[in-house]
């Protein structure tokens, strides 16, 4: 099968549990570990993409602003 067949299918499979109410929903705690351990594997490719301090700082700052409600 088709690797966009596939994603097809699964997206309706997700949009089908969120109908239900069936659904994972994930915890802050939880999406926080999913997203280090993605970001842990790809820099473990050498795929990570390497931010240079204005990149990091801008990043931060953004982060911080959506955090804050101040968008």
């Amino acid at each position: 099968m088709d690797v966009d067949r596939q994603r097809e299918i699964a997206s309706k499979g997700g949009q089908s549990a969120h109908e239900k109410g069936t659904a994972h929903e994930f915890t802050s705690a939880e999406a926080r570990e999913a997203g280090r351990k993605g970001g842990q594997a790809v820099h473990d490719r050498g795929a990570a993409h390497e931010f240079s301090s204005a990149q990091a700082r801008e990043a931060g700052r953004k982060g911080g602003q959506r955090r804050s409600g101040d968008s």
